[in-house]
């Protein structure tokens, strides 16, 4: 609903299930759920028809200033229709399915990365054309005598009473030109490839289907990806799709990637040539064999990035079991197919079995709860380490949740010439025993209960694993678990709150597929014995005994309650704690200190330590003026900064500021980085500590925020990596 009829938002009436996803994202901010009338199904078909012959949203309002650059709030891709069609529905999905989400905000990030590219292409196929056509005319009219103006006079007055054409006018003037001889070959070779040119444009327009060349193709592994992808009469993908055994996915990409790379070539060989022969530069002795050996492995950049990727769609089971074989192949070999794996951790497809990618504690088929065995005793298998250990492929391990580290891990994986492994949680609501419209909350709570932290690894960004591997977006990384408020009603009715750490445990109790592990503590029953998570996970052995784990939650009277973990929940919520400082151990996370930061603020904490030893003697008598150097030396003050303080911060830090009033608690900035930017009581955001994160995540901020309010100022740290590059991002919000 509109607000003042400034606008409308319709919803596809023959697509939506109801799960209520949407809802729940949007906070009823913008939508709210209804029952279902026969009157509300016929408006909203008549404003879906309506919207269907809109043009697609102006680019003004996509703020994305750099698809490839990742500059901008990339997931507004999806404001461009040909973007969100690229998934069209109409398929067998579960209400409420992540995986879904998962897949669309891929196929729309590709198609936002094709498309461009093919319309600048198909430009430059057009201007190649007409040159090449042109070029050829004048090459034929090349042995042509022009210098006789006389037989050119004689042939106008002999055409005084028809129109003179061309075959005519020529035919006079090569009569006496009997040593004028084409060069057949050439002549053959130049219109052949005018021919080749044309084709490949009708292809890229329209083709064999009349849609033209589309943006990607579908090698699905059997599971619940290619069932709900295969419902017949539908078919929810908009470009060529194929199924295969379930464990063959990745090696079938293989094969079709070399057919398909094989047809692109022949295209990318034809531009080539016309290229050079309008430069005058085109040697057969010295191109031809060159031509004959051309492939992908020769494509230059910008090629490479016209090439809609293969890619190969799976479920853990797939790709972490019994197609492993597969995957790991197709990552050693270096052929840069792309493979998405939407992890749920179970074989949802088959009745909700375990799989190896599953946590310790998770019941399911296979792994019950019982007298002898209380779930899953196994570790789970971490993909994206193995993956990385092949050091050939880009990794990136992401969330539905954090759709900046999703969309920028997928842009970075499809423009890599590397193979790319796209590990994404993907919440199944039947298997994991949560609410329909609850795949968005989930996926949150998973990351920041480091049960599924987010990991990127690119081979190309250095040598070493901490060159390579990056954490960004996992929150309070230097915690092992992040914090978060618990507002709840005292006994005597008064509004409380406490910080407590967001656990493994804290995810977990949320779930189904861990219920069995958990039960609620009456308050009678409190006593010493009880020690909160994670200060019994830092005990030792012996101090256990006799000791009981629990987690805060609050009850259906929003009072606080104790909830008491199984010892399956305290050994998963170990291994989760002990992979988490694995893994900050190997991308060098530890005991990494920032030198040129503590340079930094050393030298200013020195030069603040300076200014308040002065202040003291000013205030003894002595005249010192010091508003050059606070102030910057134009004696106005920085903007504001709600209050927040910058200890230590350059003379000429400028720190960042929010136009509060202006907010409309979207959330982007906090979730970004919730040190540096908070709520206020009135659920505005403000600026908690200026300092608090680096410069980038400010300008990112900013970037995203829906409206507009936040005003980056300059970088604490001068030497923050690409720091020039995040400054000029950074004035059009100042």
């Amino acid at each position: 609903k509109g607000s003042g009829g400034l606008f409308s938002i319709t919803v596809n009436p023959y697509t939506c299930k109801g799960c209520m996803m949407c809802v729940e994202v949007c906070d009823d901010l913008a939508l709210e759920a209804e029952r279902q009338t026969e009157e509300m199904s016929t408006r909203l078909r008549a404003d879906w028809d309506f919207w269907q012959k809109l043009p697609s949203t102006s680019e003004q309002f996509s703020r994305i200033d750099d698809l490839d650059e990742k500059i901008g709030a990339l997931e507004t891709l999806l404001l461009d229709k040909h973007n969100y069609n690229s998934m069209v529905c109409g398929d067998g999905a579960c209400l409420g399915c992540g995986e879904k989400a998962v897949i669309h905000l891929f196929t729309s990030t590709v198609t936002a990365l094709i498309q461009p590219r093919v319309k600048k292409q198909i430009e430059h196929l057009d201007g190649l054309i007409s040159k090449l056509e042109q070029h050829i005319k004048l090459k034929l009219a090349d042995g042509v005598d022009l210098s006789d103006t006389g037989v050119i006079n004689a042939a106008v007055n002999e055409s005084e009473d028809h129109d003179l054409t061309l075959a005519e006018l020529s035919g006079k003037l090569d009569e006496k030109s009997t040593d004028t001889v084409l060069d057949r070959e050439w002549l053959k070779w130049s219109t052949d490839l005018l021919d080749t040119l044309r084709d490949l444009k009708w292809r890229y327009l329209e083709g064999p289907t009349g849609r033209g060349r589309r943006e990607m193709g579908v090698i699905n592994a059997t599971g619940c990806t290619s069932v709900w992808g295969s419902t017949y009469p539908y078919n929810p993908y908009p470009f060529p799709w194929t199924s295969h055994l379930f464990q063959d996915s990745p090696s079938v990409a293989m094969g079709i990637f070399e057919g398909h790379m094989a047809k692109m070539a022949e295209g990318f060989k034809a531009v080539r040539m016309a290229e050079l022969e309008l430069a005058g530069k085109y040697n057969p002795a010295e191109h031809d064999d060159f031509f004959r050996r051309f492939g992908w492995k020769q494509f230059s950049d910008e090629e490479w990035h016209l090439c809609p990727p293969v890619v190969s769609i799976g479920g853990d089971g797939a790709m972490y079991d019994i197609g492993f074989q597969n995957l790991s192949r197709a990552m050693a070999s270096g052929m840069p197919i792309k493979v998405l794996v939407v992890d749920t951790q179970v074989y949802s497809n088959t009745g909700g079995q375990a799989c190896t990618s599953g946590f310790i504690s998770q019941v399911a088929d296979m792994s019950p709860y019982g007298q002898a065995w209380h779930g899953k005793e196994e570790k789970r298998k971490e993909m994206s380490l193995i993956g990385i250990s092949h050091r050939t492929s880009y990794i990136l391990q992401g969330s539905l949740h954090n759709p900046t580290h999703l969309i920028e891990g997928y842009i970075d994986g499809l423009n890599s010439r590397n193979p790319a492994l796209f590990n994404i949680y993907s919440v199944c609501p039947p298997e994991h025993g949560v609410g329909d419209d609850m795949a968005d909350k989930h996926s949150r709570l998973a990351v920041e209960s480091r049960a599924y932290p987010l990991l990127k690894f690119d081979p190309d960004a250095g040598i070493t694993l901490d060159e390579c591997i990056d954490l960004e977006g996992n929150p309070q990384m230097d915690q092992d678990w992040p914090t978060y408020t618990i507002e709840y009603v005292d006994e005597k009715g008064k509004p409380g709150s406490m910080e407590v750490p967001l656990t493994f445990a804290d995810f977990a109790a949320a779930e189904g597929r861990f219920r069995k592990h958990f039960r609620k503590a009456p308050r009678e029953t409190w006593n010493d014995n009880m020690i909160p998570l994670h200060e019994f996970l830092d005990m030792d052995e012996d101090e256990t005994e006799g000791n009981f784990p629990y987690i805060w939650a609050t009850d259906d009277k929003n009072q606080l309650t104790r909830v008491m973990c199984s010892h399956e929940i305290v050994l998963s919520a170990k291994e989760r704690r002990e992979f988490w400082r694995q893994l900050k151990g190997v991308a060098g996370e530890m005991n990494k200190v920032d030198i040129d930061e503590v340079v930094s603020r050393t030298k200013n904490e020195m030069a603040g330590t300076l200014a308040a030893t002065l202040l003291g003697l000013s205030g003894s008598g002595q005249a010192i003026d010091l508003t050059s150097s606070l102030t910057g030396g134009n004696g106005a003050a920085a903007p504001g900064s709600n209050g927040a303080s910058a200890a230590g911060a350059p003379s000429d830090f400028e720190p960042v500021w929010i136009d509060t009033p202006e907010c409309t608690t979207c959330d982007e900035c906090t979730e970004i980085n919730p040190k540096i930017f908070v709520y206020n009581a009135d659920k505005l955001a403000e600026v908690a500590d200026p300092t608090g994160g680096p410069f980038k995540d400010i300008v990112r901020a900013a970037e995203k925020c829906t409206a507009g309010c936040i005003h980056p100022g300059t970088p604490f740290n001068p030497n923050e990596k690409d720091v020039e590059k995040l400054i000029k991002r950074a004035e059009k919000f100042q």
